[in-house]
C-alpha cells in the first residue's frame, strides 16, 4: 500500500502564480513542491545539485517541519509512522 500521495498536482486546475493572494500562494507552493519532488525531476536534480545547495535545502525543509508541525504530526504526517 502506498503511503505517499501527490494528488494535488494531478487535480489542480487553478492559476499557478505567486504573489496574488494567500490561497493562490499556498496552491502554487503545493503545486511546485509536488512537481519538484517527482521522481524523474528529482533524479536530474540529484545529479546536478551542489553539496551546498543540498545542505541549504535540507536545512530549510527541516526548519519548516519543526516550525509547522508538532512532534506527533511530524511522526504521523511526515514520516507516516503508525499508518
Amino acid at each position: 500500500m502506498t503511503k505517499h500521495t501527490h494528488r494535488f498536482v494531478e487535480e489542480f486546475d487553478g492559476l499557478v502564480g505567486f504573489g496574488f493572494d494567500r490561497e493562490g500562494d499556498e496552491n502554487t507552493l503545493t503545486y511546485y513542491l509536488q512537481k519538484f519532488s517527482d521522481d524523474e525531476c528529482m533524479a536530474l536534480i540529484r545529479e546536478r545539485i551542489s553539496q551546498g545547495d543540498m545542505e541549504e535545502l535540507f536545512d530549510l525543509l527541516t526548519r519548516l517541519l519543526k516550525a509547522c508541525l508538532a512532534e506527533k504530526e511530524y511522526h504521523q504526517v511526515f514520516l507516516k509512522e503508525g499508518k
